[in-house]
């Protein structure tokens, strides 16, 4: 395994805080846009592959949901990939804060770094109903 660099930790941030700016300002398909178009995507809820699924998802979260992260582990498994295991918690207007966990797999493209990989892990603590 390569050890990870101050360069593959912008990589991450720099994917991630697109992402959560999309994710903050309520627009799916800009957060859609941040992954690979054959991504495999696991929220809350049944997994997906692609975009549109990704875009569908976000789509049906609350307006005013915001995203904070913190990078918690980096790998770097292989050359133009990156992997990253986040604490994430997402705020609500009207409801307590959802932490949880995230792993994201970064992939090299042609158009740039995007997230070809996300799993998100409840927190043991969190109820179940979603």
């Amino acid at each position: 395994m390569n050890n990870v660099t101050k360069d593959d930790e912008t990589i991450l941030l720099g994917v991630l805080n697109g992402w959560k700016d999309a994710v903050d300002k309520h627009q799916p398909d800009q957060v859609a846009a941040h992954f690979t178009e054959d991504a495999i995507f696991q929220g809350l809820r049944p997994y997906s592959v692609g975009r549109p699924g990704i875009a569908a998802y976000y789509g049906a979260q609350p307006l005013g949901m915001a995203a904070d992260y913190r990078i918690l582990e980096t790998r770097r498994p292989a050359e133009g990939l990156i992997l990253g295991y986040l604490s994430v918690e997402f705020s609500f207007p009207d409801r307590p804060t959802r932490p949880v966990h995230l792993s994201v797999l970064l992939q090299q493209t042609d158009r740039g770094w995007a997230i070809a990989h996300y799993q998100v892990s409840r927190l043991d603590h969190e109820p179940t109903s979603d």
